[in-house]
């Protein structure tokens, strides 16, 4: 969360390719996080039949 936290405040700092940047990588890790909870779900419901 530390990381995250940096990575917002040092954007707000930096030029516009570095705000680009940041939003690039936080719009992967959701896109990563969303998967990672899409498949969990999906076992669960396999687990269940």
């Amino acid at each position: 969360m530390e990381t995250v936290a940096a990575l917002l405040s040092s954007m707000s700092h930096s030029s516009l390719q570095g705000f680009i940047g940041v939003t690039g990588i936080l719009g992967f890790l959701g896109c990563i996080l969303a998967a990672a909870i899409f498949r969990i779900k999906e076992q669960m419901d396999q687990d269940e039949h």
